[in-house]
């Protein structure tokens, strides 16, 4: 049966949705396109219609999942527009999110893995990354001459590394002190 276009352009935004989150579950190699296209209510077949490769579904998914951080950092400071860069910094370096395997960072959840990746990959991760600094560096502003970006380059990279961490230990009293030391320091650090 023929698919309609309204459907298969439907079926490639769920594909691309549900390997966005299976991805940072699992990372790349972690899932295979058979498990994630029946994880998308789909066929296998189906996926060489909507993708050149796994490679391209990889980059897609990747800018999707990006995108999906960059909208909770946008809810997390309207929630708070007294405070808009704390509540980002709750929001981020808290268990909750640490225990997001599916939703939460997809940096934290795959960096190491899209250093190993393809350009485009890369280039999703990128462009994420650019609009995470451009985020902060508005929420940090110009603080004793400095430019916003230094700052939000050293704050960004304090956070990730410490959600990072806070995941790679079995320990919750460790993650959190990870989580909780981050957030002093990017507050000290933010303050100067």
């Amino acid at each position: 049966m023929r698919v309609s276009r309204i459907q298969a352009a439907e079926n490639r935004e769920t594909v691309i949705n549900v390997a966005s989150r299976l991805f940072r579950e699992r990372g790349f190699d972690g899932i295979g396109l058979k498990d994630l296209m029946k994880s998308a209510g789909l066929t296998q077949g189906a996926f060489y219609k909507q993708f050149a490769s796994k490679d391209d579904l990889a980059a897609q998914a990747s800018r999707r999942a990006m995108e999906s951080a960059t909208h909770r950092w946008s809810a997390a400071t309207a929630a708070n527009p007294d405070d808009p860069l704390g509540a980002v910094i709750a929001f981020y370096l808290s268990m909750d999110h640490r225990g997001e395997r599916m939703d939460g960072c997809p940096i934290v959840a795959l960096g190491s893995d899209a250093a190993r990746q393809g350009d485009d990959v890369k280039a999703s991760f990128e462009a994420g990354i650019s609009e995470h600094l451009e985020i902060l560096g508005r929420l940090i502003g110009k603080t004793d001459g400095e430019e916003p970006n230094g700052k939000a380059m050293a704050v960004l990279s304090t956070m990730v590394g410490a959600v990072m961490l806070s995941r790679v230990v079995n320990d919750p009293d460790l993650a959190q002190a990870f989580l909780d030391a981050a957030t002093e320091q990017v507050r000290e650090a933010v303050a100067a």
